[in-house]
C-alpha cells in the first residue's frame, strides 16, 4: 500500500497550530499515543524497580518493555539495550567506559561527519589516557565520508572506531557496513549514531556490522531519552561501569539512577506508532517496523526527490551529495541563513539558521557565506509543504 501521510498527520496534534513544521532536525512532532501515554503515566502512583508492590512491579515492567521496544527497533537482543536521558549523555558514558583500559600507544578513529556528541567525548577520554586521534576526513566538494581511507587509518593499535550513520546537518549518509568489515578485520570496536538514520528507514544491526549503536527517540517523534544498544550483551559485562551499584551487571553498568518512568513509556509508544505507519501490516512488532519503516522510506525518498528538483529549479544549494542521503537539508542562498530562516518564519514556516562554524558545516566553509538553513522532512511532511517552502524560498533568489 501507498504511505498514508493524510492519516498520519492525524496522528499528530501538534499540527493543529497551523505552522509548517520542517524543523525535523531539532526533533519530530510527537504523535497522540506519545503524549498519552507519558501523561497517563504521571497519573499512576511513582515508584523505582525492586519493591514488592505494584506501583514498583509496573516501574519494572515499563523498563522491560522500554528495552524490548528498542531491541524491535534494530533488530537486537534486549539484553543489549541501555536506556538514558539522550545519546549525548549516552555516548559520554560509553567513551569514559571503554577508554578506561586504553594505554600510551592506542589509537581511537573519530570522523569530521559527526557532530559533537560522537566526537568530543571520545577525543577527550583518549587525552585523559594518553592515547592517540585520528581523523576520518570528509570529502569536500559531496560532503561524504570516504571509507577506502579507513584501510591507512586502521592498523593494530586501532581500539576504537566511532562514526555517524548519517550527518544530521547535511544527510549525508555514511557505508557503515564497508567501514564495519574494515574496522573487524583489525578487532577494533565500532560505535556508530544511528540518531539521524534510525526516524527514516528499517535498522537492522546485524546488517549494520556496528558493535554499538546510539539512537534518539527524539528525532523521530519520541520524549527526550536515548538508548545505546550493544549487538554481543556480554560486552557490556567487560566494560568499566559508571553505576553507583558495584553489583550492576549488563545495561545497569551504563546507567546511572532510575530512569523516567513516564518517558520510558513514551519511548514504547513512540516505536509502537512508528510499526503502525502501514497499518495494513500485521505480525510481530519487529516485522510491522520493518515494513512500516521500508514504507516510510520509499515515501520520504520520492518526496525528497521532487523537493531536490525544485530546489536546484530556483537555484538553492543544497550542501552535500544528493544520491545517497537522509531527508535532512542544509541549503544556502544568496541571502544570510538568519533572515532566510525570518523570512520563512513569517511565511508560517518553522526552520532554523546554522551559523556554520561548527561540524561540517564549518569543514564546509559555510560560516564565509552566513551560514545555512537546516531543514527536514518528517513522517507527517506532505507535498504541498515543499511546495509552500520552494515558493518561499523562490522569493529570496
Amino acid at each position: 500500500m501507498a504511505y498514508d501521510v493524510a492519516r498520519v498527520r492525524g496522528l499528530i496534534p501538534a499540527l493543529g497550530d497551523g505552522w509548517i513544521h520542517l524543523d525535523a532536525p531539532s526533533g519530530m512532532q510527537p504523535p497522540e499515543e506519545v503524549v498519552s501515554a507519558v501523561s497517563c503515566a504521571l497519573r499512576l502512583p511513582r515508584a523505582v524497580p525492586g519493591g514488592p508492590f505494584a506501583a514498583s512491579r509496573r516501574a519494572l515492567d515499563v523498563e522491560d518493555a522500554a528495552r524490548r521496544a528498542v531491541a524491535d527497533l534494530v533488530g537486537a537482543d534486549p539484553a543489549g539495550v541501555v536506556l538514558g536521558p539522550g545519546p549525548e549523555v549516552l555516548l559520554r558514558r560509553l567513551a569514559d567506559a571503554v577508554t578506561d583500559s586504553l594505554v600510551l600507544g592506542d589509537e581511537l578513529v573519530v570522523s569530521r561527519l559527526d557532530d559533537d556528541a560522537n566526537h568530543v567525548p571520545w577525543v577527550r577520554a583518549a587525552h585523559r589516557r594518553g592515547a592517540s586521534v585520528r581523523w576520518a576526513e570528509i570529502d569536500i566538494e559531496t560532503g561524504e565520508l570516504p571509507s577506502w581511507q579507513f584501510d591507512e587509518l586502521l592498523g593494530r593499535t586501532t581500539r576504537i572506531v566511532a562514526l555517524t550513520a548519517a550527518s544530521a546537518q547535511i544527510g549525508v549518509r555514511t557505508d557503515v557496513r564497508d567501514i564495519a568489515e574494515r574496522t573487524r578485520r583489525c578487532g577494533a570496536l565500532l560505535v556508530v549514531d544511528l540518531s539521524a538514520v534510525a526516524p527514516f528507514g528499517p535498522v537492522d544491526l546485524d546488517e549494520l556490522g556496528a558493535d554499538v549503536v546510539a539512537l534518539d527517540a527524539a528525532a523521530w517523534g519520541g520524549p527526550q531519552v536515548g538508548a545505546l544498544v550493544f549487538r554481543t550483551p556480554g560486552l557490556l559485562d567487560r566494560l568499566a561501569s559508571c553505576s553507583l551499584d558495584p553489583a550492576a551487571r549488563g545495561p545497569h553498568r551504563l546507567e546511572v539512577g532510575p530512569h523516567p518512568g513516564p518517558l520510558l513509556a513514551g519511548l514504547v509508544a513512540s516505536i509502537d506508532h512508528l510499526a503502525g505507519l502501514d497499518d495494513s501490516v500485521t505480525g510481530t512488532r519487529r516485522h510491522r517496523l520493518r515494513v512500516s519503516m521500508a514504507a516510510l522510506e520509499d515515501h520520504q525518498q520520492r518526496l525528497l526527490h521532487e523537493l531536490l528538483v525544485d530546489l536546484r529549479r530556483i537555484d538553492v544549494t543544497v550542501l552535500g551529495a544528493v544520491r545517497y542521503r537522509v531527508p535532512l537539508l542544509s541549503l544556502t542562498l544568496p541571502v544570510k541563513a538568519a533572515d532566510v530562516a525570518d523570512h520563512l518564519a513569517a511565511r508560517g514556516i518553522c526552520a532554523f539558521a546554522d551559523p556554520g562554524d561548527r561540524g561540517v558545516l564549518a569543514h564546509l566553509g559555510t560560516a564565509a557565506i552566513g551560514g545555512a538553513v537546516r531543514v527536514g522532512l518528517a513522517h507527517y511532511t506532505s507535498r504541498a509543504e515543499t511546495g509552500i517552502l520552494v515558493s518561499a524560498l523562490s522569493e529570496l533568489t
